[in-house]
């Protein structure tokens, strides 16, 4: 096994390899920790707390696609304190840093969720969920570029704890809303949350998820989170998480190179929940097979043809 160095900057925030979980996928941890190395992580973010409990969205909440899969789970939690007072104390004594997921139905309810969490034991740093296709106002935060930079400058003027800001695909031009995210100082930004999608029962006319619309993961969006990650690098210099199909060595290698300089596995923890393992095991031979002897040597390096002239 070649020596490579896996470690990556996220701003201010340090991680021993660019793999991390996605939030939504992988529980509170404690539920995968009979299947993964949990201290392998480079990093894991549990569900999608908000401010006060959520029952979620009516049934059905999921549908598996030709290349992926619908969902509608309306960020079912317990709220933020049921998530300190039970989920907290276990992810702090794991040796992978933590990375709580929080979505506020207004700018207030963000900025007090990370007041909150700021200093307490395991929160590593927060990535703030502006991009969630399944609620009420979910991306409203994510698709207005003004009202990104200024909840994430509000959030980080409350909170000493490093920023995420996880960004939706579901707008005209990424790189607007990466920028504005970047200006509002976000240490890292998270491309990108689900494609909004909808299945439909011809039958009996109706569509199959209860809420109608659902978040489309998988396979079938890595393509348009490459892309977004391409025309966000070309637009900031702020850290990027590639998110979106990642299933595979392969895949991680194409968003560093594409300009991420991290990644999250998502829909592929249902259906392989070692699939963070087996990239682990593979990435430093693939890393070392572009002649690098470190990850972040790479980040970034695709080259891409000049737009042709006019």
């Amino acid at each position: 096994m070649p020596t490579v160095d896996l470690s990556v900057q996220l701003g201010r925030l340090s991680l021993a390899n660019p793999v991390l979980v996605a939030s939504g996928t992988f529980g509170y941890a404690r539920e995968m920790a009979g299947l993964v190395d949990l201290s392998r992580l480079g990093g894991i973010i549990p569900k999608t707390i908000t401010q006060e409990p959520r029952i979620g969205n009516v049934p059905w909440r999921t549908i598996e696609t030709a290349a992926g899969m619908l969902n509608s789970i309306g960020l079912d939690n317990d709220g933020i304190e049921a998530f300190i007072a039970n989920h907290l104390p276990y992810l702090a004594t794991l040796a992978a840093p933590t990375i709580v997921s929080i979505a506020g139905r207004t700018q207030d309810e963000f900025v007090s969720m990370a007041a909150r969490l700021d200093g307490l034991a395991g929160v590593a740093a927060i990535e703030l969920n502006i991009s969630c296709p399944n609620v009420s106002g979910g991306v409203d935060f994510g698709t207005d570029a003004a009202m990104c930079e200024r909840l994430v400058r509000n959030v980080r003027a409350r909170c000493a704890t490093p920023i995420l800001a996880k960004l939706t695909p579901n707008v005209t031009n990424i790189a607007d809303i990466a920028a504005a995210a970047e200006q509002g100082g976000a240490d890292a930004l998270s491309l990108v949350n689900t494609v909004l999608g909808v299945a439909v029962d011809w039958r009996k006319r109706r569509p199959m998820l209860g809420n109608g619309f659902g978040g489309l993961s998988g396979p079938a969006i890595k393509p348009i989170a490459l892309r977004t990650v391409v025309q966000a690098r070309r637009r900031v210099t702020t850290p990027i998480v590639g998110v979106g199909g990642i299933a595979n060595v392969d895949d991680v290698m194409e968003f560093l190179v594409a300009g991420a300089s991290a990644v999250q596995i998502g829909t592929a923890n249902f259906y392989d929940p070692t699939a963070t393992m087996k990239i682990l095991d593979a990435l430093p031979a693939a890393v070392a097979e572009l002649g690098a002897a470190c990850v972040r040597d790479i980040v970034g390096t695709l080259v891409m043809p000049e737009p042709a002239r006019k």
